[in-house]
């Protein structure tokens, strides 16, 4: 009797298991294990999937970033709230949609990344080279947080690198690796196509990240992330106000305003200090919630 009581819970634990397994995997809608797209492009310059190792490395990235499930599902809340100010920058430029890609592997579109080398802002630039593209870097102001215009500075730089190596992919990769270092690359390993070159290992990957961000946030469902339109951030109406001289407290400007000093360093990310000098009555805006705070 004690020997069937024993079976008969067996069996109940091994039945109750295979419930739970099978309630576990039906929280994705897709099994992603075996997927594997067809054809990919970067800028509607085809990746040469057929090359096998182009293959194993851009299914390394996908796998890879299929499971940061928490960092990938940001990611997709955010875009909802950047995408449609980069996008239109980009193509005003004519820099390729595609690009707005890049900006989400430089910082996964968080506004005050800084990185280990002091790459700052959404499109992760150094101080130098953000003052060679027009943007104020000083102790109050530093526009590599202001999305527009670091948008603006990225776009220069892209065209530029475009026009050195004629190719959309290979500018992407100098973002990372250097104009004269890709080049350096070229010239010594007497190839021009980005997924010919033996690069170090971070360029090597640069753009088989961007590839696989773009595949998963075009196709997110395919790869298990299923967020509703109430999931997605977004951005809240905002006025601007224009001036061209110096605030002295920032604190009791914003309350001037009807918000408070945490509010307007999040909207306007740029402004870095306490104070805004402005000696030189340069012409700013400020950015101020009209609801939503």
């Amino acid at each position: 009797m004690k020997m069937i009581k024993k079976v008969v819970l067996v069996a109940t634990i091994i039945g109750l298991s295979g419930i739970l397994i099978n309630a576990t995997s039906n929280t994705k809608n897709t099994d992603t294990s075996s997927y594997f797209p067809e054809a990919i492009d970067f800028a509607g310059e085809a990746t040469p999937l057929q090359i096998y190792d182009v293959r194993e490395r851009m299914d390394r990235e996908l796998l890879i970033n299929e499971n940061l499930h928490s960092s990938t599902i940001l990611i997709l809340k955010r875009a909802n709230k950047f995408f449609p100010i980069i996008e239109p920058i980009l193509a005003k430029n004519n820099v390729p949609d595609d690009f707005k890609y890049l900006a989400v592997i430089e910082s996964s579109l968080i506004t005050a990344s800084v990185s280990k080398a002091g790459a700052s802002g959404i499109w992760q630039f150094m101080k130098q080279t953000a003052v060679e593209k027009g943007m104020e870097v000083s102790e109050s102001v530093d526009e590599r947080y202001h999305l527009e215009k670091s948008t603006e500075a990225a776009c220069k730089y892209l065209l530029s690198a475009k026009e050195k190596f004629g190719s959309w992919t290979l500018a992407a990769a100098s973002y990372n690796g250097g104009m004269a270092g890709v080049a350096k690359q070229i010239e010594s390993q007497q190839v021009s196509n980005y997924y010919d070159l033996l690069l170090v290992e971070e360029t090597s990957r640069y753009v088989f990240r961007i590839l696989a961000l773009k595949e998963i946030m075009k196709k997110p469902t395919i790869y298990g992330f299923n967020l509703q339109p109430k999931d997605l951030y977004k951005n809240l109406p905002t006025r601007k106000i224009e001036f061209d001289s110096s605030i002295s407290n920032l604190a009791s400007f914003a309350k001037s305003q009807g918000i408070n000093y945490k509010i307007l360093k999040y909207y306007n990310p740029w402004l870095r200090d306490k104070k805004l000098d402005n000696l030189g009555n340069k012409k700013y805006e400020i950015e101020i919630p009209t609801e939503g705070y």
